[in-house]
């Protein structure tokens, strides 16, 4: 049997991730050998090094936003916030991770495409917060546009009957109520002046 559209997204993601990591992780072993030997580190295995450990952020970030989370997968919050920490390095948004507690990594995956909707709203950075309310819902908020990229993808958010035309850069509009319709919930979007806030 076929799986839903988003399952079958999710297992395209793990693969492509899984692939992606394991060269990624050898070239950053090797660039680390090679500053051992004593090596001044001229500017092209400096930027190499940079591009790398970049890359190697943004895989990890994506193989929690995008791939299979188990029932029973959880995270810590050191696990949680270094990752969030390194693609945030040197990068105009940044993420204020507040919970202190374990989670699931099916609710990780679901902040982590809501942050992935917020970068792709803040031209001029900022900062990201995540918290968790005392009713056990995410919210989440930062000085994003609503009119970026398109309205109707902040619309589509919060009603997934009327689902918007989305490009590959904005998948994650499509995918973040896709997931919280199937774990029964949905998400709320209240923009205020220079502002807006997730609650899910």
């Amino acid at each position: 049997m076929w799986q839903s559209n988003h399952n079958l997204a999710s297992l395209i993601g793990s693969r492509i991730c899984h692939d992606l990591i394991s060269p990624i992780g050898a070239i950053c072993n090797g660039i680390e050998l090679l500053s051992l030997e004593g090596r001044p580190q001229s500017p092209e295995l400096a930027l190499i090094s940079e591009s790398v450990g970049n890359a190697n952020a943004r895989i990890r970030f994506l193989r929690v936003a995008f791939g299979m989370a188990g029932p029973e997968q959880m995270m810590g919050k050191s696990e949680i916030t270094t990752i969030l920490s390194d693609i945030g390095a040197g990068a105009r948004v940044s993420f204020d991770w507040t919970p202190t507690r374990e989670q699931p990594r099916a609710r990780v995956q679901e902040v982590f495409l809501a942050l992935q909707c917020f970068e792709s709203a803040m031209p001029q950075g900022g900062t990201v917060t995540v918290t968790e309310t005392s009713d056990d819902r995410w919210e989440i908020s930062g000085p994003a546009e609503v009119h970026r990229p398109d309205p109707a993808l902040w619309h589509a958010l919060s009603d997934p009957a009327r689902p918007a035309d989305v490009q590959p850069a904005q998948v994650q509009f499509a995918l973040l109520p896709a997931l919280l319709t199937d774990r029964g919930r949905r998400v709320t979007v209240e923009v205020r002046a220079r502002e807006i806030v997730l609650r899910f």
